[in-house]
């Protein structure tokens, strides 16, 4: 077991605040949005093994086997699966969605082979993602609301500039209405600016209003304020909304698009750094490959809560690239499970991690672990809360 020391990514879209009250150090003023722990090349995280700081992914190369374990090598190769990152969010990210591990790999290939000057895919692997509130407030837009209830906020709206849509919509109430909408949306040679400030005021007037919609409103009314005239805007007003309380989560799989707009979590995802975004960013913004990658079918948003899974407690996902769970160890302590790789994470309190040989580890809330495949018998124990990021089965 290996204290772990992470980099910090300092994205425009950061809190100030967050990131450093949450690791115990004071601010500095600039943004810390992304505390990544792992070891994706882009940015690993560094063991403290022996006195000596190594990037984990020369600890992995050297012995893959023992640090992964014979099952996740086999499955995934030589590569830690997951990533697992803190999030401290001062203002809207990017609208954005995720391949899925087919088309990542296509698509890397091709970026590779066609020697693309600007790229879309550093790597080949899909990004299904598990952001978990840290407090509550964590506030997403997630997914395509299901038609009907938009055709009702559309009426509630009662905004002339968009209704055309509920004819659209009313017409085809699905995934292929949706498709023709957000490709008009974002294809057309307009300029959005007079809709978008028509979006902003009827939708303020309905948050000021109370209701069904207060809180979805005062969202879509700020981001059309920060985005005047960004179609990103426009599709968002189409999406899911909602605030997750601390220990909620969402699992956003391959194609779902999703904003996370303001709040403190962790989030585990496979190791994959591609994105494609649909606006509401200054960065590069590929609008047919995103198109190819949407998921455009609407669902309501399923919120998970951790299940009770032994001593702890797992919030079940369809994919094996990760697994997170949340424990409470308690003065009687805990043995972990062992075999696989795995990084512990303190968000509250102090526990301490005692290995078989006598080694000890203690974390408190902001500092993680990494512990090998080969590292077996660790038991955690003290009045913290630990999340356990690892693989599936």
């Amino acid at each position: 077991m290996d204290r772990l020391d992470n980099p910090i990514r300092d994205y425009p879209w950061g809190s100030a605040d967050d990131i450093p009250d949450f690791l115990g150090l004071p601010p500095d003023g600039s943004p810390q949005a992304e505390l990544w722990m792992g070891a994706h090349p882009s940015d690993p995280s560094s063991v403290l093994r022996g006195g000596t700081a190594t990037p984990l992914p020369e600890l992995i190369a050297a012995d893959p086997a023992g640090e992964l374990g014979s099952a996740v090598l086999q499955r995934y190769g030589a590569r830690l699966p997951f990533l697992f990152k803190i999030l401290g969010i001062g203002r809207p990210l990017s609208l954005q969605v995720h391949p899925d591990k087919r088309h990542a790999e296509a698509a890397y290939a091709a970026e590779l082979s066609g020697g693309a000057a600007e790229r879309d895919y550093p790597d080949d692997n899909h990004k299904p993602e598990l952001p978990c509130a840290l407090r509550d407030g964590f506030e997403v837009l997630c997914g395509f609301r299901p038609v009907p209830d938009t055709i009702a906020l559309l009426d509630d709206l009662a905004a002339p500039q968009l209704s055309a849509w509920r004819g659209q919509l009313a017409g085809s109430p699905g995934a292929d209405g949706l498709r023709t909408l957000v490709t008009e949306i974002l294809t057309a040679q307009t300029d959005h600016a007079a809709v978008i400030a028509a979006v902003r005021e009827s939708c303020g007037l309905l948050a000021a209003g109370g209701g069904r919609w207060t809180a979805a409103c005062a969202a879509y009314a700020g981001l059309a304020a920060a985005y005047p005239a960004d179609p990103g805007v426009l599709v968002a007003l189409l999406m899911n909304h909602a605030v997750l309380a601390e220990g909620d989560a969402l699992f956003v799989a391959a194609g779902v698009p999703h904003c996370y707009l303001h709040g403190f979590a962790a989030e585990i995802m496979a190791s994959s750094d591609n994105v494609l975004r649909a606006g509401l960013t200054g960065k590069r913004v590929n609008v047919p490959e995103l198109l190819r990658v949407l998921d455009f079918r609407p669902a309501p948003l399923h919120i998970l809560r951790p299940e009770p899974d032994g001593n702890e407690e797992t919030y079940p996902v369809p994919v094996g690239d990760f697994r997170l769970s949340r424990m409470q160890p308690g003065t009687d302590g805990v043995k972990l499970p062992d075999s696989l790789p795995q990084i512990l994470l303190c968000v509250a309190g102090t526990v301490l991690l005692s290995a078989p040989g006598g080694a000890e580890l203690s974390l408190r809330r902001g500092q993680s672990a990494y512990l090998s495949a080969s590292c077996g018998g660790v038991v955690a124990a003290g009045p913290g809360t630990l999340l356990r990021a690892t693989v599936g089965g």
